[in-house]
């Protein structure tokens, strides 16, 4: 999380989900921006492949194999646009693991990248919001509304 800028940093988070953080500030500056959600424009097959893959490998997934095709089912059964609706999530469905920490996400080249849309979106359809899980945190950080999405997506994860 201490840079560059645009670089992935991925953590793992209650012992048990990997989240992607973008760096957002020079290095030795700590900040960063956590990917909560992520709509799927493409590959939508994969993404539920991922997320099933992901499952298998969690223990109490692994010892109960009838759990598995119950959660393949549900996940095939997911609209596309929650694929993806949450942190967990997000490094589920595009197979991302703290293996990936470090990547630079602006390089074209790499297995994980960041791409501009075809068209920029419009300010009007940002929603901004205080920030998901940081109740603990003193005023005025819990209240800040730096938590960015998309109003119309039915990928937004939490509250709006």
């Amino acid at each position: 999380m201490f840079g560059p800028a645009g670089r992935a940093y991925v953590y793992l988070v209650y012992g048990m989900h990997d989240c992607l953080n973008v760096v957002t500030e020079p290095e030795g500056r700590p900040a960063a921006l956590l990917v909560r959600a992520v709509e799927p424009l493409a590959g939508v097959p994969e993404m539920r492949a991922a997320r099933a893959a992901h499952a298998a490998r969690r223990r109490s997934v692994a010892s109960h194999p009838g759990t598995l095709a119950d959660l393949v089912r549900r996940i095939d059964a997911l609209p596309a646009e929650r694929l993806a609706s949450g942190p967990g999530l997000v490094a589920a469905a595009f197979s991302i693991s703290r293996a990936e920490d470090g990547l630079d996400l602006l390089d074209p080249a790499s297995p994980l990248r960041l791409e501009l849309p075809a068209e920029p979106i419009a300010e009007a359809r940002v929603g901004a919001s205080p920030r998901i899980g940081v109740g603990y945190a003193a005023e005025p950080w819990r209240s800040l509304p730096w938590r960015l999405f998309e109003t119309a997506s039915a990928a937004v994860s939490g509250r709006r």
